[in-house]
């Protein structure tokens, strides 16, 4: 039980220190704390290839072009 409790009051500190450290700490501190936060957001953008999702007009316009004449000017 005692383990339980200093897990999750380590957990929120780190929590704290991430968010909120740059803005609070001294000068040595914030910078780690920026960077740590920097690199977290990096690695978290980083597991997510570039995602175009497909646009729901493609399917009309290509419709649209098969429609319309080839020669047209």
């Amino acid at each position: 039980m005692r383990f339980k409790n200093i897990l999750t009051l380590g957990l929120i500190l780190a929590l704290l220190f991430i968010t909120i450290g740059d803005r609070v700490l001294p000068k040595p501190l914030n910078e780690i704390s920026y960077n740590t936060r920097t690199n977290i957001n990096q690695f978290l953008i980083g597991l997510f290839p570039n995602w175009h999702p497909k646009n729901p007009n493609d399917r009309t316009r290509d419709a649209v072009e098969q429609l319309e004449p080839k020669d047209k000017k």
